[in-house]
């Protein structure tokens, strides 16, 4: 028996995810096996299971590496996580400056890849 885990992923243009405009969504299935239409869903399932606290994803949010600029323009981007996660309902959103706000400090990681 396995906990299901199956979660849309999205990337929207705004600083509120309710009113944003959604740019690139993908679905992301990690248990019983991994798939969706995430182009790389093994690797941002590996993500996410280190990442998560309790359904929280702010593991995501790395330290940005201190080599990496970004633009101060203020052009705001929305991730969200929606779906199901080991087995609970979740919903995790965070907004970003910039979309290289969002590169730097996810640090190219897989789950937002796409």
């Amino acid at each position: 028996m396995y906990a299901p885990s199956a979660v849309v992923l999205s990337i929207s243009k705004g600083a509120d995810a309710s009113s944003a405009t959604v740019l690139r969504a993908v679905t992301l299935s990690c248990a019983p096996t991994a798939g969706g239409t995430h182009p790389a869903p093994e690797a941002a399932c590996t993500e996410l299971k280190a990442t998560s606290q309790g359904g929280a994803f702010e593991g995501l949010l790395a330290s940005p590496a201190p080599d990496r600029m970004c633009p101060q323009h203020f052009d705001p981007v929305t991730v969200t996580l929606d779906g199901v996660w080991e087995g609970s309902r979740t919903s995790w959103q965070y907004t970003f400056a910039n979309t290289c706000a969002m590169g730097v400090t996810l640090n190219d990681g897989a789950a937002f890849a796409f």
